[in-house]
């Protein structure tokens, strides 16, 4: 006996067991596909579909870690594609509902150095097809040890037989570790070169800039590496002037403040953009980088009855359209990076005018993506003051950048990004992976 295996989509394999000659007509219609096989010889009348189960390894809402909300909307985009997964997540500090319509297991904490051991246990109950994380360096906790441990996760996974793929979000190299208050930068980049190493044995990794590449190319001789962008976290919306009255000048930055994001040039700039703007207000949303606690309580205590500053605190996603869509701009004042913001996206999605800081990996966003936004010193609050006023008085600019920025969401949608992963998904499984047997689903050969 033989086994016929077809490939039949970016997520979908039928599997056809030959036991005699016959001849057959199989229409096979999938959501979203549409196949018909014909003069299929030697083909038994009945066959199995089998479709892709994926493991998404990430921090996940009601978390608010490091790239919970990104992940959120990957298993948004894997759940409307009807795809079968489940999301290994972090552990909740305290006791919460998790999100409706998700298969989600709690089995690793951030900070904790046993996480390694965690996920392959569940990775060998849950019997995946593919194991992909969604990962920046301190995914797994800030505590250098906990977080090199963690990183080492799909190495091994893929050790114990998974097909394994990593969404790798920023680069040790890109980072600048002087605005972490690292007290060993040196120590740090070593040992981050380590972990990008073990990073590299999963079976292939994506990078969200060809920057990104080019340095695990040149320096690490990687060569399993694509390069997907962020994309557009949600449906993009249209500019809409009359959300935008000109008698009005909304400046709204959100983030995880207190790290390498930081408040204080903007806050600096703020009473020559108020001599100039009058109309204009800033509004700050978001929460403490964890490393930070307090940071945002302290600058709310100086500046929270200024009647021109407003604190909004963490925004849901369900508030993220009235808040970004009656903003005029979106201003990134960070003195480095950890890869490309997704801030900025999600200010493209919004159709949202964007001043951001003139750092390295906003830069080249700018360019890879066609970003319209103008940039500062991060040091020169000068120069930011001046960004934000030339803006404020140019409408007809404002008009355009922000055009500019809701058709770079319309081009780097999640669907299109998702289906970008799914295909090489489909492309590692279609290497024969030794992912350990699952007796239910095996098809045995002759």
């Amino acid at each position: 006996m033989r086994v016929l295996r077809v490939e039949m989509g970016a997520f979908c394999v039928v599997r056809l067991i030959v036991s005699r000659q016959d001849d057959i007509s199989l229409n096979l219609k999938l959501p979203g596909y549409s196949y018909i096989w014909r003069r299929v010889t030697g083909v038994k009348k009945t066959f199995d579909v089998i479709s892709m189960r994926i493991a998404l390894v990430s921090a996940f809402p009601p978390s608010r870690h490091h790239l919970s909300e990104y992940g959120f909307h990957l298993a948004d985009e894997l759940r409307r594609r009807k795809v079968d997964f489940i999301v290994l997540a972090d552990e909740l500090a305290s006791e919460q509902a998790e999100l409706p319509g998700f298969v989600v297991r709690r089995c690793w904490r951030v900070g904790a150095l046993n996480n390694v051991p965690r996920v392959l246990s569940a990775l060998r109950q849950c019997q995946p097809d593919l194991v992909w994380f969604n990962l920046v360096y301190s995914t797994f906790g800030a505590n250098p040890m906990a977080a090199f441990a963690g990183l080492c996760a799909p190495a091994l996974a893929r050790a114990s037989g998974f097909r394994t793929h990593v969404t790798l979000h920023h680069l040790m190299e890109n980072c600048n570790l002087r605005h972490a208050d690292i007290n060993f930068p040196r120590l740090y980049q070593f040992a981050g070169s380590i972990a990008t190493r073990f990073l590299l044995r999963a079976d292939s990794v994506s990078v969200l800039l060809e920057r990104y590449r080019r340095v695990l190319h040149e320096r690490y001789g990687a060569n399993n590496i694509g390069v997907r962008p962020h994309g557009t976290l949600g449906t993009p919306f249209p500019p809409d002037p009359a959300l935008r009255p000109p008698t009005e000048f909304r400046m709204l930055a959100l983030g995880k403040w207190g790290r390498y994001k930081r408040l204080e040039p903007l806050f600096d700039a703020l009473p020559a953009v108020l001599d100039a703007v009058p109309h204009a207000t800033l509004l700050i949303a978001g929460c403490d980088h964890p490393n930070r606690p307090g940071y945002l309580a302290n600058l709310q205590e100086k500046w929270g009855t200024h009647p021109s500053v407003k604190f909004l605190g963490y925004l849901e996603e369900d508030e993220f359209e009235n808040v970004f869509r009656s903003a005029q701009v979106a201003v990134l004042p960070y003195l480095s990076s950890g890869g490309p913001s997704g801030v900025a996206h999600i200010a493209a999605r919004f159709a949202l005018p964007i001043v951001a800081a003139r750092i390295d990996d906003l830069v080249r966003l700018a360019d890879e993506e066609g970003l319209a936004l103008d940039t500062f010193d991060p040091e020169n609050s000068a120069e930011l003051s001046a960004r934000l006023i030339a803006l404020a008085h140019d409408s007809a600019r404002r008009e355009r950048m922000a055009e500019q920025n809701h058709q770079v969401a319309l081009n780097t949608t999640m669907p299109r990004i998702v289906a970008s992963y799914l295909a090489e998904f489909a492309r590692l499984l279609g290497e024969q992976p030794q992912i350990p047997a699952r007796p239910e689903r095996e098809v045995t050969t002759a």
